[in-house]
């Protein structure tokens, strides 16, 4: 069932599952877009970075962050877009093997236009020792069901 703008309301929570982290994606991902040797060389990231080894960049954390979005919420979601991320926090670093978990909650939520309105969604992902290593805040336009006018809210 699709999930349209009337049919979230502030406080709803939805968890995302679950993404695990190897550290062949680490380094590919950092080899083609963040290529800084505490994302590239497991050796020297043991034995001269502040992190003890190899981390996955903050990019790439985003983008697994963004994969759990698409395939916990927005696949079932009518959405249309995206206005920005807000807030984005890379609190704890990703490190391979961690298992990764997000959850999003709809903070905010106004009725834009006839045939959108805007959510706000506070998104937070977890390593498996239950830490934040990622948090963000981001504004989607979603479909309406039907033209309600601009008034509901």
């Amino acid at each position: 069932m699709t999930r349209f703008f009337e049919d979230l309301a502030v406080g709803d929570t939805f968890e995302l599952g679950t993404y695990d982290v190897t550290e062949s994606e680490i380094r590919a991902f950092a080899e083609q877009y963040d290529p800084q040797w505490i994302h590239t060389d497991p050796d020297r990231a043991r034995e001269e970075s502040m992190f003890g080894g190899l981390i996955a960049s903050g990019w790439h954390t985003a983008a697994m962050t963004m994969r759990l979005l698409v395939d916990g919420f927005l696949a079932d979601t009518a959405m249309l877009g995206a206005k920005g991320v807000d807030e984005l926090r890379w609190r704890q670093p990703v490190r391979p093997d961690d298992t990764l978990s997000a959850a999003v909650e709809v903070v905010d939520r106004e009725a834009e236009r006839s045939d959108r309105g805007l959510v706000r969604l506070s998104i937070r992902t977890t390593n498996d020792a239950g830490e934040t290593v990622c948090s963000m805040v981001a504004d989607a336009m979603i479909a309406r069901r039907d033209d309600a006018g601009e008034s509901e809210a």
